[in-house]
């Protein structure tokens, strides 16, 4: 923490993301050393002092009032889920974290697995809050091809995003899509970025990935309910599908996922085709 804190840290780094254009402040002549804004800009816009706002960044002030939070939240342009992330970090760094899990629940109760068989063709699966895959249907599993060279405990998709090889020619657009998952593992990392599963995985896909580290660095912060993803599928071409994500009640953080494409399509002959597709002699032990 010698750079400040992590409230800091986040300030910067959207701080550096605006334009003074984008907020409607004259880009003046010649060539700015800060990119983004600068401190006293953003200050001004906030309508805090800019010694304040300085202090903020530095981690000297770790108490900022809701309405300051407000201030700053609009005048960096925050979406909601930054927004929230903002709120959080503040709550970290006065001290006021909120109470830490005991640990990752990575079992999946059997009702939830069963649905994901009564799903099929329908890809599936659940994931961790840190997106680990714990279970999947076949067609789920056979999305993400390469997936099953690793190992269970190291099958997590956001490590698949940035580490599999065969991730950047499935996904169609992928830049686009690592953006929003590293955006994703911002998020859910919530006001406690010292969980230990989630510093290993970030710590991880730091050091093995540049690709990951410069995204990582820039604090976007996006919960994804819905989305929709195109792939080029190494066994059943090019397909696009609708995400829905879904919070399991009772559970650490588990999300069943669901990729659904319209009947008639291309796409959704491409999905039935993925579930047709003979199975793999590791599936079975994948439930």
């Amino acid at each position: 923490m010698a750079d400040g804190t992590e409230l800091g840290r986040f300030l910067r780094a959207r701080r550096a993301g605006i334009r003074p254009q984008d907020v409607g402040l004259p880009q003046g002549t010649g060539l700015r050393r800060t990119p983004g804004l600068r401190r006293e800009e953003l200050a001004t816009l906030a309508g805090v002092s800019v010694d304040y706002y300085t202090r903020l960044e530095r981690g000297t002030e770790t108490r900022p009032s809701p309405a300051v939070l407000a201030a700053l939240g609009a005048a960096l342009r925050l979406p909601a889920d930054a927004l929230r992330r903002l709120h959080e970090l503040a709550a970290l760094a006065a001290g006021q974290p909120p109470p830490r899990p005991q640990g990752p629940a990575r079992q999946v109760r059997e009702p939830v697995l069963s649905l994901l068989e009564r799903l099929r063709p329908v890809p599936a699966y659940v994931a961790s809050h840190a997106n680990d895959l714990l279970a999947a249907n076949r067609p789920g599993l056979r999305l993400f091809p390469g997936l099953t060279d690793w190992p269970p405990e190291r099958r997590n998709l956001t490590r698949y995003m940035f580490l599999h090889p065969q991730a950047r020619t499935l996904y169609r657009d992928w830049e686009t899509l690592a953006a929003h998952s590293a955006a994703h593992l911002r998020a859910i990392a919530g006001a406690d970025p010292d969980e230990p599963e989630l510093v290993r995985l970030v710590g991880e896909l730091v050091v093995k990935d540049p690709d990951f580290a410069r995204l990582w660095e820039r604090y976007d912060v996006q919960l994804r309910a819905r989305a929709t993803k195109c792939f080029q599928h190494p066994e059943v071409g090019a397909m696009c599908m609708d995400i829905e994500v879904m919070a399991i009640h009772g559970t650490d953080g588990q999300r069943l996922v669901t990729y659904q494409a319209r009947p008639g399509t291309p796409d959704h002959d491409a999905m039935l085709l993925l579930d047709m597709a003979s199975p793999r002699e590791d599936e079975p032990a994948d439930r």
